[in-house]
């Protein structure tokens, strides 16, 4: 299926991984990209030093277009930028932040550069600043975004854009890949579809219980990690949503531990803080980056956390990455063919 994503990326299929922290590691960016689809390297948990390593990981398990993912407003995402485009990464991803420095940089070694936008304002100035495409996440997305739905977001902002558009935020199967064509975009992005892979590292119990969850069993809050995003709803998110703000000594004691699991400067973390809403968010970083990484590692949902989409209540199985890349590009062309026939008839 060719459309302009897959022209502008140099790849066979109209099908984006998320840059998902602790998920979208080498193995399963891999097993995307040599499916056809775009792999796209997280490298929020990652220190500058350890991303030429696991650059040169990805490099080795495939031959295919891939690329590297920032949210800029977390600690150390400059410098790992930096990092991916010495190594002249096909395909920059960035997030949360200006990113007219890496279009300048990365069209210099003739690079393409997406910007995830959730509103129309971000997405004017990313196409201003030269961005060669936007991802634009609706409000059924996991992890960060903002209130207006895919229905009405990409629509809304392929019709002011002459940038290709990816869709995400609710995308799951071939259905939501016509739907995210026929409103404006060129092909979808999606993050928990793809956790629930065979290739994906997260630990099984955890896609067992995910495999459990209806579309009803998300919940929606910044006080989980002080941006507005969407989680699994289980008892410890819940909790979170529900809690106070925290203290300063918290957020102290709370940067000390993020700093223990991925080795940033304390003073960057501070700065990261004070980017959001105050250094106090920090503490909610914490617990949610500690919360991510047990249910990730270790399949536990009683005291963790995990990001998911509404689109969690349409997936039935753990099937590869291949597998999901194919039945939605044959399914969509199949929706699509009964469409016209709808029409026509």
């Amino acid at each position: 299926m060719k459309t302009r994503m897959t022209e502008l990326l140099g790849i066979k299929h109209p099908i984006m991984l998320a840059g998902m922290a602790f998920v979208s590691l080498p193995k399963l960016v891999a097993a995307v990209s040599n499916a056809g689809g775009i792999g796209m390297l997280n490298s929020v948990v990652y220190t500058p030093d350890q991303m030429k390593d696991v650059i040169k990981e990805v490099k080795s398990l495939t031959d295919k277009p891939f690329g590297v993912n920032a949210t800029l407003i977390f600690p150390n995402a400059k410098e790992n930028i930096d990092v991916a485009l010495e190594e002249k990464i096909p395909i920059i991803n960035f997030a949360l932040g200006k990113g007219d420095w890496i279009i300048k940089r990365a069209h210099q070694y003739g690079g393409k550069v997406l910007a995830t936008v959730a509103i129309e304002k971000h997405a004017r100035r990313a196409e201003m600043d030269g961005a060669d495409g936007l991802v634009v996440t609706g409000h059924e997305a996991a992890a960060h975004g903002a209130d207006t739905g895919s229905l009405v977001l990409i629509p809304l902002i392929a019709r002011q854009t002459k940038l290709p558009v990816i869709a995400a935020g609710g995308f799951c199967d071939g259905r939501g890949l016509a739907a995210a064509l026929v409103l404006g975009a060129e092909g979808i992005s999606m993050g928990t579809r793809f956790m629930l892979t065979q290739e994906c590292g997260m630990h099984q119990k955890a896609k067992e219980i995910s495999l459990k969850a209806t579309v009803e069993d998300t919940i929606c809050s910044e006080k989980i990690d002080g941006l507005p995003g969407r989680w699994l709803k289980n008892a410890a998110a819940v909790k979170l949503a529900e809690g106070s703000r925290p203290s300063f000594l918290q957020a102290l004691s709370s940067g000390l531990r993020i700093k223990s699991m991925v080795d940033i400067p304390v003073f960057k973390l501070f700065l990261g803080g004070l980017k959001q809403r105050g250094v106090q968010d920090l503490a909610r970083q914490a617990v949610s980056i500690s919360g991510l990484k047990i249910a990730i590692d270790d399949g536990d949902l009683e005291t963790g956390v995990l990001p998911m989409s509404q689109a969690i209540g349409l997936m039935k199985d753990i099937p590869t990455c291949k597998e999901v890349i194919e039945r939605i590009i044959a399914e969509a062309q199949q929706l699509l063919e009964a469409a016209k026939e709808k029409i026509t008839s």
